[in-house]
């Protein structure tokens, strides 16, 4: 095995993975590729799996897991932020409403942009603050892409239901009307890394007196263009 550290089972798990990383494979692909022994190759992507690390695809092959996507986007959070002050601003200009980036954490989502309405009633939303992920169109779209199990687990509880989620996949976009607070109203947009997996949402939100109880219909279009800028600064920074 070649750049080994010395640490015997951490080189067995990048072995599977750097395996992996050709595409999904069964077991005995991956004891071809890696050299190691069935039980051992078993065993440890077994482990791997229940770390997320690893999955399985629907014929049951081993593959790439969803948590290296999230330890992926973590690492390029700085270009994240490092983008989304002009692109909130931007937002902002042209909705004439407050503009938020929010992304997921555990249970919660945390605001970890925002830009406020330069006048006039507005929502504010601090950068720090987290919110549930039972409400709220952000919660809808960081939740509605996810994988089937933590899709049904985060509908529990939830003020919008799978019916709702699977409208926001079709469309590309979601709203909220009265979830988070009785009196506000917000459209929300999916931000995609380069593994293409929703990793924030952008948002802008303001009373239901001036966004309507449809916002979508006259927001959606800045919010979505807003978030598709957002996906551009990860893919090619």
């Amino acid at each position: 095995m070649e750049n080994t550290s010395g640490v015997g089972v951490l080189d067995k798990v990048t072995s599977i993975l750097s395996a992996l990383e050709a595409g999904p494979t069964t077991l005995a692909g991956l004891v071809a590729a890696t050299g190691l022994a069935r039980p051992t190759a078993h065993r440890l992507a077994v482990a791997l799996e229940r770390h997320r690390l690893v999955t399985r695809d629907i014929e049951g092959r081993f593959t790439l897991g969803p948590r290296l996507a999230e330890l992926s986007t973590a690492a390029g959070e700085d270009r994240l932020l490092a983008a989304a002050g002009l692109v909130l601003t931007r937002l902002r200009d042209a909705t004439g409403e407050s503009a938020q980036l929010y992304r997921r954490q555990g249970e919660e989502r945390i605001c970890v942009a925002a830009v406020e309405r330069l006048s006039g009633l507005r929502d504010a939303v601090p950068v720090g603050v987290t919110l549930p992920m039972k409400v709220g169109s952000a919660a809808q779209i960081l939740l509605a892409w996810e994988e089937p199990e933590r899709l049904y687990r985060g509908l529990r509880g939830a003020r919008f239901t799978a019916t709702a989620l699977s409208g926001v996949r079709r469309r590309g976009w979601a709203q909220s009307v009265g979830e988070r607070e009785p009196d506000v109203a917000s459209v929300s947009a999916p931000v995609r890394g380069p593994s293409n997996r929703v990793v924030a949402a952008v948002s802008v939100s303001g009373p239901i007196q001036r966004l309507t109880r449809y916002p979508g219909a006259h927001l959606s279009q800045a919010v979505v263009e807003a978030a598709a800028r957002l996906t551009e600064a990860l893919r090619h920074p």
